[in-house]
């Protein structure tokens, strides 16, 4: 029990941190090109579906970590949102490359597609932006100095929670640079998450523009935007959901082998592919990835999971937004049944 916990807490601070990295990029591309950056979202809705889509394809969380931090922030809406969480598979996509090349490239090609166009049709079928259903009800803010003094727009003085926000990024850089969060080869009982050494060294780059944001945007840019924005509204939400989702999920799969559980039916198997797609991380996905490699479940078993689950993506979206978060797993169910058993007839 105690190294299940240290290994969730491990986990759990690694995701949030990769998370909060993204969000703190995104809101300064957004904010120091005052809306620029991501204005063309907000001017086309195929933009939003096809951008989103595309994020979702990028190998890894790290796309469906952006799509969702903007949708949370308003810059995309729900049809794009799905768009994302149909066209990625998480970590699992680089075991996927590794394993079957070819057919992972077809499968993604696939799932693009298929996210281009269930995101589309629900875009054009509620084509009214409704309200986003989450406890953050703003968007990229871009203040004004109306009733604020102009040289808090450009003033700069090391704050506390200029340090604070700074301190605890470069220790992050440092975690993931010195291999603090890479793990130890797991037990068969246990989840392996994050392993790809890559992922951390481009991260690790990646925080680096936001300690020279730190260093020399102004007061209101941290303070307001940063701090405000970004740590107070996101940070303990995302690191109790995730830490949640991980603690439960790992118990879940120490005490019970899903391999058992699967046998000759492809029916069968498609039920139970989809039900563990709901699970939002990555980590027991693998073993559909593993089995088909190895010839043991036919393909459509593959596609069930892959269209119904999205990694660790869906881990923030869980803290900002349950409902969107259940609508979109509703729909990709009613997406991945058919097609799969369909697949499975031809």
């Amino acid at each position: 029990m105690q190294a299940l916990l240290l290994t969730t807490l491990r986990d759990t601070i690694l995701i949030t941190g990769l998370v909060v990295v993204m969000m703190l990029l995104i809101e300064s591309f957004h904010v120091e090109s005052r809306g620029k950056a991501f204005s063309f979202l907000r001017k086309s809705r195929l933009a939003q579906v096809l951008f989103s889509a595309l994020l979702g394809a990028v190998p890894g969380c790290v796309g469906g970590f952006a799509s969702v931090s903007l949708y949370t922030h308003r810059m995309i809406g729900f049809g794009a949102l799905l768009a994302m969480m149909i066209a990625t598979v998480g970590d699992e996509s680089f075991l996927m490359l590794a394993l079957f090349p070819g057919k992972a490239t077809l499968l993604f090609a696939f799932l693009f597609v298929l996210g281009v166009g269930a995101g589309w049709i629900i875009t054009v079928l509620f084509r009214k932006d409704m309200s986003l259903p989450t406890r953050l009800e703003d968007a990229y803010d871009l203040h004004e100095p109306d009733g604020h003094p102009a040289e808090s727009f450009t003033s700069r003085h090391f704050g506390w929670k200029r340090i604070v926000l700074f301190i605890g990024v470069a220790v992050f850089v440092g975690a993931l640079v010195l291999g603090i969060f890479e793990e130890e080869e797991p037990r068969p009982d246990e989840l392996r998450i994050f392993n790809e050494q890559w992922m951390f060294w481009v991260f690790g780059a990646l925080s680096l523009f936001v300690l020279a944001a730190l260093l020399f945007a102004s007061d209101h840019f941290v303070e307001e935007h940063l701090w405000e924005h970004i740590v107070r509204r996101h940070l303990a939400p995302i690191f109790l959901w995730t830490f949640f989702v991980l603690l439960v999920t790992g118990a879940l799969f120490s005490a019970f082998d899903l391999r058992l559980w699967i046998n000759d039916n492809p029916v069968l198997m498609i039920l139970l592919a989809m039900a563990v797609g709901l699970i939002p991380e990555s980590g027991p996905h693998m073993i559909f990835v593993t089995l088909f490699a190895g010839g043991m479940i036919p393909f459509p078993v593959l596609l069930a999971n892959s269209i119904v689950q999205d990694g660790h993506a869906s881990l923030p979206l869980l803290a900002d937004s349950k409902i969107s978060w259940l609508k979109a797993k509703a729909i990709k169910i009613v997406i991945a049944l058919p097609l799969s058993l369909l697949a499975l007839i031809l």
